[in-house]
């Protein structure tokens, strides 16, 4: 897993060393190093500038023909790591490696689309879902689109097979009655119990991502108002690398009100980690450090198992939060805003089948609603009017 090219130096300035790959004519690696940036967006910003003029111009035109994986590990991969935020990078560079890699002895422009088509029938035979297969053939269109740009290639053959047929995933959640007998299995009277009472509770109740609810600080929620700041989420690394990062979006920075019981289960919980870790920030902690990735949801596939009810991921605590709001006939633009999303389309899309139908209601609501008397007799009849016996002659 590649590291963070961009550094920062102890007069606050940032600076990196780009490893640039190597010299075909030496073998020997080329590094450039540039230092002095005032901000860590203008050092990504060089660092991307100077992949690219490598890529473009380091190799004369006889010898621009590369490998694959040379293209996508010296090349392909600095350049995006400076182009998306670092969870991202990090997420999608283990993919890339892994299902790129049976391209990686081919010559960039030797790919052909036939490769594509096969290598989209491996994975799904594989077991992969045809979305997860979509969203990888992406990415590696937008690797080949850079390949192009670069002058690596004349086309992309990903696009030229085109991508396969989508699902739409099916949202998961627990009912009010299935996350009220998983709760009712944690005892608050032991501390570690009561962290994970709290986490669960405070998810279900705000529908707030992971991410975000990780980030959340004591300082970010009134307790007079009831209001909770959303501004920020949280990028864990390990227990000695994480941080805070901007929302994916403008949306997601929003603001909700929590409601006083779950305020009441916060207040408490306050009081009891404070004895624990007096100058603990961070709302969801046991020990002081923010919540990982991986602590809850093994919790939760076991309390799940013990309760009797179905798993579902920590994610799907957000889906139980909407399905609640539905269920308590809440509209879709209210959903939109607490749930932080960009588009309306997007909270449709993703709940608008736990609507209720309403088709049949408005069939009932239309019975009735015409009121009118027919007349006694043929509109023919009334010969007076020569352009009503011309109407019904036509």
């Amino acid at each position: 897993m590649a590291n963070d090219q961009i550094k920062k130096a102890d007069n606050g300035t940032y600076y990196f060393r780009a490893n640039l790959g190597f010299d075909h004519s030496t073998g020997k690696r080329i590094q450039k190093y540039r230092s002095g940036f005032k901000t860590k967006k203008e050092a990504k910003e060089e660092y991307a500038k100077l992949v690219l003029q490598f890529a473009s111009q380091s190799l004369p035109t006889e010898q621009k023909r590369i490998p694959f994986g040379t293209f996508i590990e010296d090349t392909y991969l600095p350049w995006y790591q400076t182009q998306v935020k670092e969870s991202t990078f990090e997420n999608r560079a283990g993919t890339v490696r892994k299902h790129f890699s049976c391209f990686y002895e081919k010559f960039t422009d030797a790919i052909e689309p036939i490769d594509i088509q096969n290598w989209q029938l491996a994975l799904i035979r594989a077991g992969y879902s045809p979305n997860y297969v979509r969203v990888t053939q992406g990415m590696l269109s937008v690797a080949f689109d850079r390949a192009v740009i670069l002058g690596i290639t004349e086309r992309n053959p990903s696009r030229m097979v085109g991508n396969v047929r989508g699902q739409k995933p099916l949202v998961d959640f627990w009912t009010l009655e299935e996350f009220e007998k998983v709760i009712s299995k944690l005892y608050k009277g032991d501390y570690y119990e009561h962290y994970l009472f709290i986490s669960l509770l405070f998810l279900f109740m705000s529908g707030m991502r992971l991410g975000e609810a990780s980030a959340l600080l004591w300082s970010d929620i009134d307790f007079t108002t009831g209001l909770c700041s959303i501004t920020k989420t949280l990028y864990y690394h390990n227990q000695s690398d994480y941080k805070f990062t901007k929302p994916k979006t403008r949306a997601a920075i929003r603001s909700i009100y929590l409601d006083e019981d779950t305020l009441s289960e916060l207040a408490a919980w306050r009081k009891v980690q404070r004895v624990a870790i007096p100058d603990c920030e961070f709302v969801l902690s046991y020990n002081g450090l923010p919540t990982t990735k991986t602590r809850l949801p093994r919790a939760m596939k076991k309390l799940a198992d013990l309760a009797g009810v179905h798993r579902v991921r920590v994610h799907d605590l957000r889906h139980s939060h909407a399905s609640l709001l539905i269920n308590m006939g809440e509209s879709p633009l209210l959903l939109k805003e607490r749930l932080g999303h960009e588009k309306i389309q997007t909270t449709l899309g993703t709940y608008g089948h736990l609507y209720p139908n309403t088709n049949q209601a408005v069939a009932k609501k239309l019975t009735g609603i015409l009121n009118y008397s027919e007349p006694k007799t043929s509109i023919a009849n009334y010969t007076s009017n020569q352009h009503t016996a011309d109407y019904h002659r036509a």
